[in-house]
Protein backbone atom coordinates (compact mmCIF):
# COMPACT_ATOMS: atom_id res chain seq x y z
CA UNK A 1 0.00 0.00 0.00
CA UNK A 2 2.96 2.41 0.81
CA UNK A 3 4.65 1.66 -2.02
CA UNK A 4 1.91 2.08 -4.39
CA UNK A 5 0.94 5.25 -2.62
CA UNK A 6 4.37 6.39 -2.87
CA UNK A 7 4.32 5.40 -6.84
CA UNK A 8 0.80 7.77 -7.21
CA UNK A 9 2.91 10.79 -5.30
CA UNK A 10 5.58 10.47 -7.56
CA UNK A 11 3.62 10.60 -10.90
CA UNK A 12 1.66 13.21 -9.50
CA UNK A 13 5.11 15.08 -8.76
CA UNK A 14 6.03 14.46 -12.88
CA UNK A 15 2.94 15.42 -14.05
CA UNK A 16 3.12 18.54 -11.89
CA UNK A 17 6.62 19.92 -13.44
CA UNK A 18 5.36 18.67 -16.78
CA UNK A 19 2.17 21.27 -16.32
CA UNK A 20 4.91 23.95 -14.80
CA UNK A 21 7.98 23.42 -17.53
CA UNK A 22 4.71 23.85 -20.33
CA UNK A 23 2.80 26.48 -18.80
CA UNK A 24 3.25 29.72 -21.67
CA UNK A 25 3.83 26.99 -24.48
CA UNK A 26 1.07 24.09 -24.73
CA UNK A 27 -2.27 25.33 -24.72
CA UNK A 28 -3.80 26.16 -21.48
CA UNK A 29 -6.47 23.82 -21.08
CA UNK A 30 -4.16 20.68 -20.78
CA UNK A 31 -2.21 22.43 -18.53
CA UNK A 32 -4.24 23.54 -16.31
CA UNK A 33 -6.42 20.26 -15.93
CA UNK A 34 -2.53 18.65 -15.26
CA UNK A 35 -2.14 21.60 -12.73
CA UNK A 36 -5.82 21.29 -11.10
CA UNK A 37 -5.46 17.50 -11.01
CA UNK A 38 -2.40 17.63 -9.14
CA UNK A 39 -3.45 19.95 -6.38
CA UNK A 40 -7.21 17.76 -6.56
CA UNK A 41 -5.80 14.76 -5.71
CA UNK A 42 -3.07 15.78 -3.20
CA UNK A 43 -5.83 17.63 -1.74
CA UNK A 44 -7.69 14.10 -2.06
CA UNK A 45 -4.65 11.84 -0.26
CA UNK A 46 -4.24 14.13 2.72
CA UNK A 47 -8.42 14.22 3.85
CA UNK A 48 -9.27 10.78 4.18
CA UNK A 49 -7.11 7.50 2.73
CA UNK A 50 -9.68 5.04 4.91
CA UNK A 51 -12.62 6.43 3.40
CA UNK A 52 -14.63 5.34 -0.36
CA UNK A 53 -16.22 7.34 -2.44
CA UNK A 54 -18.69 5.54 -4.70
CA UNK A 55 -21.21 8.14 -6.47
CA UNK A 56 -24.86 6.77 -8.27
CA UNK A 57 -25.30 8.72 -11.36
CA UNK A 58 -27.48 8.35 -14.25
CA UNK A 59 -30.28 10.18 -16.08
CA UNK A 60 -34.03 11.31 -15.25
CA UNK A 61 -35.97 8.09 -15.02
CA UNK A 62 -33.36 5.84 -15.19
CA UNK A 63 -33.92 4.44 -11.09
CA UNK A 64 -31.24 5.92 -9.73
CA UNK A 65 -32.79 7.43 -6.40
CA UNK A 66 -34.56 3.78 -6.01
CA UNK A 67 -31.23 1.93 -6.43
CA UNK A 68 -29.67 3.86 -3.99
CA UNK A 69 -32.35 2.80 -1.14
CA UNK A 70 -32.12 -0.93 -2.54
CA UNK A 71 -28.42 -1.14 -2.15
CA UNK A 72 -27.91 1.29 1.05
CA UNK A 73 -31.18 -0.41 2.54
CA UNK A 74 -32.22 2.94 3.57
CA UNK A 75 -35.15 4.62 2.25
CA UNK A 76 -33.24 8.22 2.68
CA UNK A 77 -33.06 8.99 -1.26
CA UNK A 78 -36.51 10.36 -2.71
CA UNK A 79 -37.99 10.10 -6.15
CA UNK A 80 -39.98 13.06 -8.02
CA UNK A 81 -43.42 12.04 -8.48
CA UNK A 82 -44.27 13.75 -11.72
CA UNK A 83 -41.16 14.20 -13.22
CA UNK A 84 -38.45 11.83 -11.40
CA UNK A 85 -35.36 14.14 -10.50
CA UNK A 86 -32.47 14.50 -7.85
CA UNK A 87 -32.40 17.51 -7.27
CA UNK A 88 -28.77 17.84 -5.01
CA UNK A 89 -26.27 15.44 -4.07
CA UNK A 90 -26.50 13.19 -0.87
CA UNK A 91 -23.93 11.70 1.03
CA UNK A 92 -24.87 8.06 2.91
CA UNK A 93 -22.00 7.12 5.22
CA UNK A 94 -21.18 3.87 7.10
CA UNK A 95 -19.11 4.10 10.10
CA UNK A 96 -18.65 5.75 13.53
CA UNK A 97 -18.99 9.04 12.39
CA UNK A 98 -19.27 11.63 9.65
CA UNK A 99 -16.12 12.71 7.55
CA UNK A 100 -16.70 15.91 7.90
CA UNK A 101 -13.71 17.32 6.11
CA UNK A 102 -14.00 14.88 3.02
CA UNK A 103 -17.70 15.43 2.62
CA UNK A 104 -16.81 19.55 3.29
CA UNK A 105 -14.36 19.51 0.48
CA UNK A 106 -16.95 17.26 -1.96
CA UNK A 107 -19.64 19.92 -1.13
CA UNK A 108 -22.59 17.59 -0.11
CA UNK A 109 -24.18 19.43 2.62
CA UNK A 110 -26.70 16.42 2.82
CA UNK A 111 -25.63 14.30 4.75
CA UNK A 112 -26.59 10.86 6.52
CA UNK A 113 -24.62 8.58 8.94
CA UNK A 114 -25.31 4.75 9.31
CA UNK A 115 -23.83 3.55 12.07
CA UNK A 116 -21.37 0.70 11.46
CA UNK A 117 -18.46 -0.46 13.26
CA UNK A 118 -16.92 -3.69 11.40
CA UNK A 119 -19.46 -4.23 8.44
CA UNK A 120 -18.36 -4.76 4.41
CA UNK A 121 -19.56 -1.02 4.21
CA UNK A 122 -17.80 0.73 6.96
CA UNK A 123 -15.93 3.87 5.59
CA UNK A 124 -17.99 3.96 2.60
CA UNK A 125 -19.17 7.40 1.08
CA UNK A 126 -22.39 6.14 -1.11
CA UNK A 127 -23.43 9.67 -2.99
CA UNK A 128 -26.98 9.98 -5.26
CA UNK A 129 -26.08 12.23 -7.61
CA UNK A 130 -28.81 14.93 -9.65
CA UNK A 131 -29.82 13.39 -12.98
CA UNK A 132 -27.12 13.93 -15.31
CA UNK A 133 -29.25 15.36 -18.21
CA UNK A 134 -31.25 17.61 -15.72
CA UNK A 135 -32.66 20.46 -17.64
CA UNK A 136 -31.30 22.87 -14.52
CA UNK A 137 -27.80 23.66 -15.47
CA UNK A 138 -26.74 23.67 -11.63
CA UNK A 139 -27.82 19.69 -11.77
CA UNK A 140 -25.17 19.12 -14.51
CA UNK A 141 -22.68 20.93 -12.64
CA UNK A 142 -22.88 19.49 -9.84
CA UNK A 143 -22.82 16.22 -11.83
CA UNK A 144 -19.85 17.42 -13.54
CA UNK A 145 -17.64 18.61 -10.82
CA UNK A 146 -18.52 15.35 -8.70
CA UNK A 147 -17.21 12.92 -11.69
CA UNK A 148 -13.81 14.46 -11.30
CA UNK A 149 -14.00 13.96 -6.84
CA UNK A 150 -15.30 10.54 -6.45
CA UNK A 151 -12.93 7.41 -5.86
CA UNK A 152 -15.79 5.02 -8.28
CA UNK A 153 -19.03 5.82 -10.37
CA UNK A 154 -21.75 3.78 -10.89
CA UNK A 155 -23.63 4.40 -13.35
CA UNK A 156 -27.59 3.35 -13.62
CA UNK A 157 -29.20 3.14 -16.80
CA UNK A 158 -32.47 1.58 -18.10
CA UNK A 159 -33.52 -0.63 -21.32
CA UNK A 160 -34.63 2.36 -22.82
CA UNK A 161 -32.09 4.94 -22.58
CA UNK A 162 -28.78 2.60 -21.78
CA UNK A 163 -27.21 3.65 -25.20
CA UNK A 164 -28.35 7.46 -24.74
CA UNK A 165 -25.31 9.65 -26.70
CA UNK A 166 -25.42 12.05 -23.65
CA UNK A 167 -24.27 9.50 -21.30
CA UNK A 168 -21.74 7.86 -23.37
CA UNK A 169 -20.46 10.68 -25.52
CA UNK A 170 -20.35 13.61 -22.38
CA UNK A 171 -19.01 11.01 -19.84
CA UNK A 172 -18.48 7.23 -20.84
CA UNK A 173 -15.98 7.86 -23.60
CA UNK A 174 -13.92 10.35 -22.29
CA UNK A 175 -13.80 8.30 -18.80
CA UNK A 176 -11.76 5.46 -20.63
CA UNK A 177 -8.72 5.42 -18.74
CA UNK A 178 -11.10 5.17 -15.83
CA UNK A 179 -12.67 1.96 -16.64
CA UNK A 180 -11.57 0.25 -13.91
CA UNK A 181 -12.81 2.96 -11.11
CA UNK A 182 -16.70 2.38 -12.84
CA UNK A 183 -19.30 0.43 -13.29
CA UNK A 184 -22.47 0.09 -15.09
CA UNK A 185 -25.62 -1.05 -13.41
CA UNK A 186 -28.93 -1.65 -16.19
CA UNK A 187 -31.56 -1.11 -13.62
CA UNK A 188 -35.31 -1.88 -14.43
CA UNK A 189 -34.51 -5.91 -15.63
CA UNK A 190 -37.92 -6.74 -14.03
CA UNK A 191 -39.33 -5.23 -17.13
CA UNK A 192 -37.70 -7.38 -19.58
CA UNK A 193 -38.15 -11.17 -20.35
CA UNK A 194 -35.19 -13.20 -19.91
CA UNK A 195 -34.54 -13.14 -23.60
CA UNK A 196 -34.78 -9.36 -23.96
CA UNK A 197 -32.37 -9.21 -20.72
CA UNK A 198 -29.96 -11.07 -22.10
CA UNK A 199 -30.25 -9.37 -25.75
CA UNK A 200 -30.04 -5.71 -23.40
CA UNK A 201 -26.73 -6.54 -21.64
CA UNK A 202 -25.05 -8.28 -24.62
CA UNK A 203 -25.80 -5.05 -26.77
CA UNK A 204 -24.40 -2.88 -24.11
CA UNK A 205 -21.46 -5.19 -23.23
CA UNK A 206 -20.45 -4.50 -27.09
CA UNK A 207 -20.92 -0.62 -26.39
CA UNK A 208 -18.65 -0.52 -23.85
CA UNK A 209 -16.10 -2.77 -25.37
CA UNK A 210 -16.25 -0.20 -28.32
CA UNK A 211 -16.11 2.54 -26.49
CA UNK A 212 -12.25 1.16 -24.57
CA UNK A 213 -14.13 0.35 -21.34
CA UNK A 214 -13.69 -3.29 -21.18
CA UNK A 215 -12.66 -3.15 -17.81
CA UNK A 216 -15.77 -1.47 -16.71
CA UNK A 217 -18.29 -4.38 -15.42
CA UNK A 218 -21.86 -4.49 -16.23
CA UNK A 219 -24.81 -5.70 -13.95
CA UNK A 220 -28.31 -6.19 -14.47
CA UNK A 221 -30.77 -5.28 -11.24
CA UNK A 222 -34.49 -4.59 -10.47
CA UNK A 223 -34.08 -1.89 -7.26
CA UNK A 224 -38.20 -2.85 -7.42
CA UNK A 225 -38.15 -6.67 -6.77
CA UNK A 226 -34.67 -6.73 -5.84
CA UNK A 227 -33.27 -8.84 -8.61
CA UNK A 228 -29.23 -8.60 -8.85
CA UNK A 229 -29.33 -5.77 -6.02
CA UNK A 230 -27.19 -8.71 -3.68
CA UNK A 231 -24.70 -9.09 -6.75
CA UNK A 232 -24.17 -5.26 -7.21
CA UNK A 233 -23.65 -5.23 -3.23
CA UNK A 234 -21.10 -7.71 -3.42
CA UNK A 235 -19.17 -6.04 -5.70
CA UNK A 236 -19.08 -2.63 -4.29
CA UNK A 237 -18.75 -4.23 -0.77
CA UNK A 238 -15.32 -5.64 -2.38
CA UNK A 239 -14.11 -2.46 -3.06
CA UNK A 240 -14.25 -0.67 -0.02
CA UNK A 241 -12.52 -4.20 1.54
CA UNK A 242 -9.48 -3.61 -1.09
CA UNK A 243 -8.97 0.03 -0.52
CA UNK A 244 -7.57 0.87 -4.03
CA UNK A 245 -10.59 2.97 -5.25
CA UNK A 246 -9.30 6.16 -4.70
CA UNK A 247 -6.00 4.99 -5.58
CA UNK A 248 -6.85 3.65 -8.94
CA UNK A 249 -9.29 7.03 -9.59
CA UNK A 250 -6.33 9.16 -8.97
CA UNK A 251 -3.99 7.12 -10.75
CA UNK A 252 -6.40 6.65 -13.94
CA UNK A 253 -6.82 10.94 -13.69
CA UNK A 254 -3.11 11.14 -13.96
CA UNK A 255 -2.78 8.73 -16.70
CA UNK A 256 -5.75 11.03 -18.58
CA UNK A 257 -4.06 14.37 -17.62
CA UNK A 258 -1.00 13.12 -18.72
CA UNK A 259 -2.34 11.87 -22.16
CA UNK A 260 -3.79 15.67 -22.80
CA UNK A 261 -0.62 16.91 -21.87
CA UNK A 262 1.60 14.72 -24.01
CA UNK A 263 -0.69 15.59 -27.21
CA UNK A 264 0.81 19.29 -27.24
CA UNK A 265 4.05 18.12 -26.79
CA UNK A 266 4.36 16.37 -30.40
CA UNK A 267 6.69 13.60 -30.68
CA UNK A 268 8.88 14.41 -33.44
CA UNK A 269 12.36 14.48 -32.28
CA UNK A 270 13.42 17.41 -30.71
CA UNK A 271 15.68 18.99 -33.35
CA UNK A 272 19.41 20.34 -31.90
CA UNK A 273 21.52 23.44 -33.02
CA UNK A 274 24.21 22.27 -35.48
CA UNK A 275 27.98 23.27 -34.92
CA UNK A 276 27.80 24.82 -38.94
CA UNK A 277 24.24 26.82 -38.30
CA UNK A 278 26.15 28.16 -34.55
CA UNK A 279 29.50 28.91 -36.71
CA UNK A 280 27.21 30.78 -38.85
CA UNK A 281 25.73 32.87 -36.49
CA UNK A 282 29.35 33.85 -34.71
CA UNK A 283 30.42 34.77 -38.23
CA UNK A 284 27.49 36.91 -39.10
CA UNK A 285 27.39 38.56 -35.53
CA UNK A 286 31.34 39.51 -35.47
CA UNK A 287 30.88 41.08 -38.78
CA UNK A 288 28.25 43.18 -37.05
CA UNK A 289 29.69 44.06 -34.28
CA UNK A 290 32.67 45.42 -36.08
CA UNK A 291 35.70 42.74 -35.46
CA UNK A 292 36.74 42.88 -38.80
CA UNK A 293 37.37 46.54 -37.70
CA UNK A 294 38.99 45.78 -34.59
CA UNK A 295 41.47 43.03 -36.62
CA UNK A 296 42.06 45.48 -39.25
CA UNK A 297 43.28 47.98 -36.11
CA UNK A 298 45.08 45.77 -34.20
CA UNK A 299 47.66 44.96 -36.94
CA UNK A 300 47.59 48.40 -38.38
CA UNK A 301 48.46 49.62 -34.17
CA UNK A 302 51.47 46.68 -34.12
CA UNK A 303 52.83 48.68 -37.25
CA UNK A 304 52.46 51.98 -35.64
CA UNK A 305 53.59 50.71 -32.59
CA UNK A 306 56.51 48.75 -34.17
CA UNK A 307 57.83 51.66 -36.29
CA UNK A 308 58.02 54.31 -33.32
CA UNK A 309 59.66 51.78 -31.64
CA UNK A 310 62.30 49.96 -34.40
CA UNK A 311 62.41 53.08 -36.73
CA UNK A 312 65.27 55.31 -37.36
CA UNK A 313 64.69 58.52 -34.63
CA UNK A 314 65.18 60.90 -37.28
CA UNK A 315 62.07 59.97 -39.26
CA UNK A 316 60.21 58.34 -36.64
CA UNK A 317 58.61 61.24 -35.26
CA UNK A 318 56.82 61.83 -38.12
CA UNK A 319 54.86 59.01 -37.25
CA UNK A 320 54.01 60.28 -34.15
CA UNK A 321 51.49 62.71 -35.48
CA UNK A 322 49.63 59.70 -36.50
CA UNK A 323 46.31 58.57 -33.99
CA UNK A 324 46.87 55.38 -32.33
CA UNK A 325 44.54 53.16 -34.51
CA UNK A 326 43.42 51.26 -31.53
CA UNK A 327 43.17 54.39 -29.51
CA UNK A 328 40.84 55.78 -31.86
CA UNK A 329 38.94 52.87 -31.35
CA UNK A 330 38.59 53.30 -28.01
CA UNK A 331 40.57 49.93 -27.26
CA UNK A 332 43.53 48.92 -25.49
CA UNK A 333 44.56 45.80 -22.96
CA UNK A 334 41.86 45.29 -20.67
CA UNK A 335 41.90 41.90 -19.80
CA UNK A 336 38.40 42.54 -17.85
CA UNK A 337 35.01 40.38 -19.11
CA UNK A 338 32.39 43.21 -19.64
CA UNK A 339 30.34 44.00 -16.95
CA UNK A 340 26.92 45.48 -18.46
CA UNK A 341 26.19 47.38 -15.40
CA UNK A 342 23.39 50.00 -15.65
CA UNK A 343 25.95 53.27 -15.91
CA UNK A 344 28.93 51.86 -16.49
CA UNK A 345 29.12 49.80 -19.46
CA UNK A 346 32.09 49.68 -21.52
CA UNK A 347 32.02 51.31 -24.91
CA UNK A 348 34.48 51.50 -28.08
CA UNK A 349 34.16 53.55 -31.04
CA UNK A 350 33.44 51.16 -33.83
CA UNK A 351 31.58 51.74 -36.29
CA UNK A 352 27.59 50.47 -36.24
CA UNK A 353 26.66 47.67 -38.43
CA UNK A 354 25.34 48.62 -41.47
CA UNK A 355 22.51 47.33 -43.08
CA UNK A 356 23.97 44.39 -44.90
CA UNK A 357 25.36 43.44 -41.88
CA UNK A 358 22.21 43.58 -40.07
CA UNK A 359 20.53 41.41 -42.76
CA UNK A 360 22.86 39.09 -42.95
CA UNK A 361 23.06 38.46 -38.89
CA UNK A 362 19.19 38.64 -38.84
CA UNK A 363 19.07 35.76 -41.74
CA UNK A 364 21.43 34.14 -39.42
CA UNK A 365 19.07 33.97 -36.79
CA UNK A 366 16.54 32.59 -38.74
CA UNK A 367 18.60 29.75 -39.57
CA UNK A 368 18.72 29.12 -36.07
CA UNK A 369 15.20 29.48 -35.63
CA UNK A 370 14.30 27.60 -38.46
CA UNK A 371 16.58 24.86 -37.29
CA UNK A 372 15.34 24.45 -33.43
CA UNK A 373 11.83 25.00 -34.67
CA UNK A 374 11.77 22.37 -37.21
CA UNK A 375 8.61 20.05 -36.20
CA UNK A 376 8.01 21.67 -32.48
CA UNK A 377 4.47 22.16 -31.56
CA UNK A 378 3.17 25.92 -32.53
CA UNK A 379 3.20 27.14 -29.29
CA UNK A 380 6.88 25.37 -28.39
CA UNK A 381 8.11 26.62 -31.77
CA UNK A 382 7.06 30.19 -30.69
CA UNK A 383 8.86 30.12 -27.27
CA UNK A 384 12.16 29.06 -29.37
CA UNK A 385 12.24 32.19 -31.28
CA UNK A 386 10.94 34.32 -28.40
CA UNK A 387 14.16 33.23 -26.87
CA UNK A 388 16.46 33.59 -29.89
CA UNK A 389 15.28 37.09 -30.05
CA UNK A 390 14.44 37.66 -26.11
CA UNK A 391 18.25 40.00 -25.68
CA UNK A 392 18.08 41.43 -29.08
CA UNK A 393 17.60 45.22 -27.54
CA UNK A 394 20.82 44.24 -25.53
CA UNK A 395 22.81 42.22 -28.20
CA UNK A 396 24.63 45.14 -29.42
CA UNK A 397 25.72 46.96 -26.13
CA UNK A 398 26.93 42.83 -24.51
CA UNK A 399 29.20 42.58 -28.53
CA UNK A 400 30.46 46.06 -28.20
CA UNK A 401 31.14 45.51 -24.11
CA UNK A 402 32.58 42.05 -24.85
CA UNK A 403 34.83 43.58 -27.40
CA UNK A 404 35.59 46.67 -25.46
CA UNK A 405 37.17 44.29 -22.38
CA UNK A 406 38.92 42.05 -24.48
CA UNK A 407 42.80 41.74 -23.70
CA UNK A 408 44.52 41.84 -27.28
CA UNK A 409 47.82 41.57 -25.79
CA UNK A 410 49.38 44.31 -27.57
CA UNK A 411 52.12 44.75 -24.82
CA UNK A 412 53.14 40.98 -25.12
CA UNK A 413 55.83 39.85 -27.80
CA UNK A 414 58.15 43.11 -27.76
CA UNK A 415 61.21 42.13 -26.40
CA UNK A 416 63.52 42.52 -29.27
CA UNK A 417 61.64 46.02 -29.80
CA UNK A 418 63.79 47.24 -27.07
CA UNK A 419 66.96 45.95 -28.35
CA UNK A 420 66.27 47.62 -31.61
CA UNK A 421 65.07 50.58 -30.00
CA UNK A 422 69.02 50.69 -28.48
CA UNK A 423 70.90 50.05 -31.34
CA UNK A 424 68.80 52.67 -33.51
CA UNK A 425 69.85 55.00 -31.07
CA UNK A 426 73.23 54.22 -31.01
CA UNK A 427 73.38 54.38 -34.54
CA UNK A 428 72.24 57.85 -34.38
CA UNK A 429 74.11 58.46 -31.25
CA UNK A 430 76.65 57.40 -34.16
CA UNK A 431 75.62 59.54 -36.58
CA UNK A 432 75.41 62.83 -35.01
CA UNK A 433 78.97 62.40 -33.45
CA UNK A 434 79.96 61.49 -36.49
CA UNK A 435 78.05 65.24 -38.12
CA UNK A 436 79.64 67.16 -35.79
CA UNK A 437 83.22 65.72 -36.18
CA UNK A 438 82.61 66.41 -39.67
CA UNK A 439 81.94 70.65 -39.26
CA UNK A 440 84.31 70.63 -36.58
CA UNK A 441 87.32 72.02 -38.98
CA UNK A 442 84.38 74.53 -40.50
CA UNK A 443 83.76 75.76 -37.16
CA UNK A 444 87.64 75.90 -35.99
CA UNK A 445 88.11 77.62 -39.60
CA UNK A 446 85.90 80.15 -39.10
CA UNK A 447 87.53 81.16 -35.84
CA UNK A 448 90.84 80.59 -37.46
CA UNK A 449 91.91 77.92 -35.34
CA UNK A 450 94.63 75.22 -35.98
CA UNK A 451 93.34 72.20 -37.96
CA UNK A 452 93.46 68.84 -35.86
CA UNK A 453 94.63 65.88 -38.05
CA UNK A 454 92.04 63.70 -40.49
CA UNK A 455 91.50 60.13 -38.59
CA UNK A 456 91.03 57.41 -40.69
CA UNK A 457 89.87 53.76 -39.91
CA UNK A 458 90.08 51.06 -42.30
CA UNK A 459 91.36 53.60 -44.79
CA UNK A 460 88.25 56.03 -43.88
CA UNK A 461 88.03 59.25 -42.58
CA UNK A 462 86.33 58.27 -39.37
CA UNK A 463 83.81 61.23 -39.11
CA UNK A 464 82.57 60.26 -42.51
CA UNK A 465 82.10 56.14 -41.52
CA UNK A 466 80.58 57.26 -38.39
CA UNK A 467 77.64 59.92 -39.68
CA UNK A 468 77.82 57.49 -42.70
CA UNK A 469 77.22 54.08 -40.58
CA UNK A 470 75.00 55.82 -38.53
CA UNK A 471 72.95 56.65 -41.12
CA UNK A 472 73.03 54.00 -43.47
CA UNK A 473 72.70 51.26 -40.51
CA UNK A 474 69.68 53.58 -38.87
CA UNK A 475 67.42 53.16 -41.71
CA UNK A 476 68.78 50.15 -42.76
CA UNK A 477 68.06 48.65 -39.43
CA UNK A 478 64.60 50.22 -39.74
CA UNK A 479 64.18 48.73 -42.98
CA UNK A 480 64.50 45.20 -41.63
CA UNK A 481 62.95 45.65 -38.60
CA UNK A 482 59.83 46.84 -40.61
CA UNK A 483 59.48 43.18 -42.25
CA UNK A 484 59.65 41.61 -39.04
CA UNK A 485 56.83 44.48 -37.60
CA UNK A 486 54.76 43.61 -40.71
CA UNK A 487 54.89 39.65 -39.96
CA UNK A 488 54.46 40.27 -36.42
CA UNK A 489 51.42 42.64 -37.27
CA UNK A 490 49.66 40.11 -39.18
CA UNK A 491 50.68 37.07 -36.29
CA UNK A 492 48.71 39.49 -34.13
CA UNK A 493 45.63 40.84 -36.04
CA UNK A 494 44.74 36.37 -36.34
CA UNK A 495 45.44 36.51 -32.63
CA UNK A 496 42.78 39.18 -32.52
CA UNK A 497 40.22 37.30 -34.84
CA UNK A 498 40.63 34.13 -33.07
CA UNK A 499 40.05 35.77 -29.62
CA UNK A 500 37.41 37.89 -30.52
CA UNK A 501 35.75 35.51 -32.33
CA UNK A 502 35.99 33.37 -29.17
CA UNK A 503 34.20 36.20 -27.17
CA UNK A 504 31.61 36.68 -29.37
CA UNK A 505 30.61 33.50 -29.34
CA UNK A 506 30.80 33.30 -25.34
CA UNK A 507 27.52 35.81 -26.30
CA UNK A 508 25.99 34.26 -28.76
CA UNK A 509 25.83 31.21 -26.52
CA UNK A 510 24.81 32.87 -23.46
CA UNK A 511 22.51 36.06 -25.50
CA UNK A 512 20.91 33.33 -28.36
CA UNK A 513 22.06 29.68 -28.27
CA UNK A 514 21.80 29.35 -24.84
CA UNK A 515 18.35 30.71 -24.50
CA UNK A 516 17.16 28.30 -27.51
CA UNK A 517 18.69 25.23 -26.49
CA UNK A 518 16.92 26.02 -22.88
CA UNK A 519 13.40 25.88 -24.30
CA UNK A 520 14.89 22.87 -26.14
CA UNK A 521 15.60 21.07 -23.31
CA UNK A 522 12.83 22.32 -21.48
CA UNK A 523 10.47 20.55 -23.96
CA UNK A 524 12.46 17.31 -23.65
CA UNK A 525 12.24 17.52 -19.90
CA UNK A 526 8.64 17.62 -20.15
CA UNK A 527 8.13 15.03 -22.57
CA UNK A 528 10.75 12.98 -19.97
CA UNK A 529 8.31 13.62 -17.11
CA UNK A 530 5.21 12.92 -19.07
CA UNK A 531 6.04 9.30 -20.24
CA UNK A 532 6.80 8.76 -16.41
CA UNK A 533 3.72 10.10 -15.17
CA UNK A 534 2.15 8.01 -17.76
Amino acid sequence: MASRANDLAARLGFLGEAAELSRGRSDDEPVDAASALVRRAGRRMAISGDHTVIALAGATGSGKSTTFNALSGTQLATSGVTRPTTSDAMAAVWGAELPTELLDWLEVSRRHLIAASGGPFTNLVLLDLPDHDSTEVAHRATVDRLVQLVDMLVWVVDPQKYADAALHDRYLKPLADHADVMMIVLNQADRLTSEQLQGAMTDLRRLLDSEGLRATPVHAMSAMTGQGVAEVRQTLEKVVAEKTASAKRISADVTTAASGLEETLGSQKVPQISAREQRQLNEATAVAAGVPVVVDGVRDAERYRGVLATGWPVLKWITRFKPDPLKRLRLGTGGGRPELEEGSPARTSLPKASGVQKARLDAALRGVTDAATGGLPRGWAEAVRVAARGNERVLADRLDASIASADLRMDRGHAWWGIVNVLQWLLFAAAVAGLLWLLLPVVLGFFQFPQPPTVYWWGIPAPTLLFGGGVVGGVAVALLSRVFVEVGARAKAGQARRLLTDRIAEVTVSDVVGPVQGELDRLKKARELVARAK
